[in-house]
């Protein structure tokens, strides 16, 4: 592996899929932080995924098919960080009014930046945050 001062790759996004346990209720979830659905897909009838769309972020949310079991934890040892120049007061608060439960109320932190804390109902951690001038 080629270890380099310069990266390689040039990306301009990054999106990512989660498998949650109630495509329902993480969609609710996801609209109370202010996402939309940017698309859906459906099997016999059924939704199976969506994309959710804040921005440029993407969120794809896949229904679990419960073929590796019904017990299997979900969300350990991630976090997602979402960026905006939004005021994380105001973000929050409004997650809040569409009963999105806050873990850790925004607060200053030592990188600069205002953020606060939330779980998405399968378990993944989320960090909303802007940077402080």
């Amino acid at each position: 592996m080629a270890t380099a001062t310069e990266p390689q790759l040039k990306a301009k996004t990054l999106s990512t899929s989660l498998t949650v346990n109630d495509i329902q209720q993480s969609i609710r979830f996801f609209e109370g932080l202010g996402f939309t659905i940017d698309d859906k897909w459906e099997e016999g009838g059924k939704l199976s995924g969506v994309m959710m769309k804040a921005g440029d972020a993407l969120i794809g949310l896949m229904q679990d098919d419960w073929k590796k079991g019904r017990d299997r934890q979900k969300g350990v040892g991630m976090r997602l960080f979402i960026s905006t120049t939004q005021n994380i007061d105001d973000v929050a608060k409004r997650a809040k009014e569409n009963g999105v439960k806050i873990d850790v109320e925004p607060h200053d932190t030592e990188w600069k930046s205002r953020a606060f804390e939330v779980t998405e109902p399968t378990g993944f951690k989320i960090t909303v945050s802007s940077h402080v001038e």
